[in-house]
């Protein structure tokens, strides 16, 4: 592997983008096995490995509330990055706002059924449908997201770049070479 310092590396993701991706991992890992254990018996084995059923109960809404945040948190700056442009919609790009959908979904969701502050607001029915949008919504976005987990272990180089921040000029210019032109492109005195 080359320095990240070397004249054919590129910096693709700076220390802040790379924490505060690392930080809605944390948390959408918490999450997603406290959700997992409590949604079926067959998957309540992974209570054990946060702490048993009780703590999977307590942990599961605090969270996804510490996701969410922490993913608005993320995103909020990077966010004109992802303008829909006419080279965009030839790769769907708007799986993007699915999963951003599926979060905001989970969000609202899930405060109406959580039990101990906000359900008795609510009305059964509106429970009822609230918990199967939260499932569905949380299918969704856990495919999402082992979709994006196997990409990232698929397209060599993107793994070591979570971590460095730094990708060969090579693999900018092959999977992102929209952006590749921008960054080697002489500054136009801005």
């Amino acid at each position: 592997m080359a320095d990240a310092h070397s004249p054919d590396m590129i910096v693709r993701y700076t220390p802040a983008e790379r924490l505060g991706h690392w930080v809605v991992v944390i948390f959408f890992v918490l999450a997603a096995a406290s959700g997992l254990a409590l949604f079926h018996p067959a998957l309540f084995w992974m209570s054990g490995l946060l702490g048993g059923g009780p703590w999977s109960v307590v942990l599961h809404p605090f969270a996804g509330l510490a996701m969410c945040v922490a993913f608005y948190v993320f995103v909020r700056p990077l966010w004109h990055h992802n303008r829909m442009e006419p080279r965009d919609r030839a790769w769907l790009s708007a799986i993007r706002y699915v999963l951003a959908g599926c979060l905001i979904a989970l969000f609202v969701s899930g405060i109406v059924i959580w039990r101990s502050y906000f359900s008795g607001y609510f009305g059964i029915s509106i429970i009822r449908a609230s918990a199967l949008l939260h499932a569905f919504a949380a299918f969704i976005l856990v495919a999402g997201i082992l979709v994006h987990v196997s990409a990232a272990l698929w397209v060599k180089g993107s793994v070591p770049a979570m971590m460095s921040g730094t990708v060969t000029l090579g693999w900018a210019f092959k999977h992102h070479r929209a952006w590749f032109r921008e960054m080697i492109r002489p500054s136009s005195g801005r």
